[in-house]
């Protein structure tokens, strides 16, 4: 009796594991670990970054050796504990190169400002996605931050912190990134927007994303 009671507990436990392992590979947290053997051009501060810095992809190879997911960052910035009020600052550029962790929205902070500085007429803006709802130790996530830029008349996506290093693209439009997404993330989308800032948008009218309807 007391060995069955033992197997259930543990049986019970490898269950709770595999539920929260699978949870949390639906994070926003990257699938490896950074690429430290990445090249990359490299600056002693972030003022020298920006004059050594030329392209997105300067940008991206810098993140690809050295960003770090900050997971209980992450968990702070849940919606459930947002609504508490706690006051939260996205990290600036050079706080965040200072430091190379954080979250989802530090990231796409960086590298849009930065492109900003370096090569602004490649349009960097943010794109917000918003998934399905999943619980990671209570807290609720769904929103997700990426960076986008312009080029030769197509789109290109990057500073995702779920694949640090990627630049995905070219693409005609911001739908057909979002549906190839979708796929590789495994959730769905509910909507998307592309923003020029961070912050709330009190008017900014999201995209959303209707599934076809079925045949009758």
């Amino acid at each position: 009796m007391a060995k069955g009671v033992i197997l259930y507990v543990l049986l019970s436990l490898v269950g709770y594991a595999n539920v929260l392992h699978s949870a949390e590979s639906f994070s926003d947290a990257p699938e490896h670990t950074r690429d430290s053997t990445a090249v990359f051009a490299a600056a002693e501060s972030y003022e020298h970054a920006l004059q050594v810095w030329k392209t997105p992809e300067d940008i991206n190879a810098w993140i690809a050796a050295n960003f770090i997911y900050d997971m209980t960052r992450s968990m702070r910035l849940s919606e459930n504990q947002r609504s508490k009020k706690e006051q939260f600052e996205i990290y600036k550029p050079m706080e965040f190169f200072a430091t190379k962790t954080g979250v989802c929205v530090d990231l796409s902070r960086f590298a849009v400002e930065t492109l900003k500085e370096i090569d602004a007429q490649n349009d960097p803006k943010y794109l917000m996605i918003e998934f399905d709802p999943i619980q990671i130790n209570g807290n609720t996530l769904r929103r997700h931050w990426l960076a986008s830029f312009m080029r030769d008349g197509k789109t290109y996506f990057f500073a995702d912190s779920k694949r640090p290093g990627y630049i995905a693209g070219p693409y005609n439009n911001t739908e057909a990134f979002i549906n190839e997404y979708e796929q590789y993330r495994g959730r769905r989308v509910i909507s998307f927007r592309e923003l020029a800032s961070y912050q709330k948008q009190r008017r900014t009218q999201a995209r959303q994303l209707q599934a076809p309807e079925k045949p009758k």
